[in-house]
């Protein structure tokens, strides 16, 4: 894992850097993970076209992106919706937030749902990293949940371990800053909510990872399921494990 200080973002980080289970370390410059694009300054924007990036796969909702355009960059842009909250679904999430016992038992919760519910769209977002001609770049709001998630997916297919996975996900943790947010929600309710989104408790993503791997056998073959050719993930996790 390379930290990367692209000036206005606080979550960007490369892939390459994973050792996997069978002895291969993972190659940096080839998947970059981050925050929303739209808070990084004129310099961060110029860091992220000098480090090569050439497809930025976009997972927020089709409201947050309108809310946020993407910049014009001499980038392609790729958006695929990862989830989609309909009023009934957000109710449902609502239900389960109110009720879990802490963040990681709503979060564990919510990112199984996630890749049931919207498997489809995670091959997507799969595929859009595989195709891209060079460097991609994936990012949502946080760059922890939807990102952490797609991910995990592309480390777990290079064959890192499920707990330095884990290890990843949590650093989301101490790079974010969300107290305003919690602080700008209109009752305790919704503030509790709000507290237990902003978590990435270390612990989660192996969990669900595993749950996963239980339900399916392997992200290989759920993401097979799912719509995935073995080619797309042949070529991304060559491409991860140089």
């Amino acid at each position: 894992m390379t930290v990367l200080a692209w000036e206005g973002c606080l979550n960007v980080r490369d892939l390459g850097g994973h050792a996997t289970e069978d002895g291969v370390v993972t190659r940096p410059g080839v998947v970059v993970r981050a925050d929303a694009l739209g808070r990084l300054s004129d310099a961060g924007w110029e860091a992220l076209v000098d480090y090569g990036i050439v497809r930025i796969v976009d997972l927020r909702l089709h409201d947050e992106r309108a809310a946020d355009p993407p910049r014009e960059l001499p980038v392609e842009l790729v958006h695929v919706q990862l989830v989609e909250l309909g009023d009934e679904y957000r109710e449902l999430m609502n239900r389960h937030l109110d009720t879990a016992a802490d963040a990681a038992e709503y979060l564990r919760w919510s990112y199984v749902d996630f890749t049931e519910r919207f498997a489809p769209n995670f091959v997507t977002a799969i595929r859009a990293v595989a195709t891209a001609p060079g460097p991609a770049l994936v990012h949502c709001v946080g760059g922890k949940d939807r990102t952490g998630l797609v991910v995990a997916l592309l480390l777990r297919l290079a064959g890192v371990s499920r707990a330095d996975i884990d290890a990843d996900y949590a650093v989301s943790e101490s790079n974010l800053d969300d107290q305003h947010w919690i602080d700008e929600a209109p009752d305790e309710v919704e503030a509790e909510r709000r507290r237990k989104i902003v978590r990435s408790p270390a612990g989660v993503m192996a969990a669900v990872l595993e749950e996963l791997e239980r339900r399916h056998g392997s992200v290989r073959d759920y993401l097979l399921a799912s719509g995935a050719t073995a080619e797309e993930l042949d070529a991304v996790r060559e491409r991860l494990r140089g």
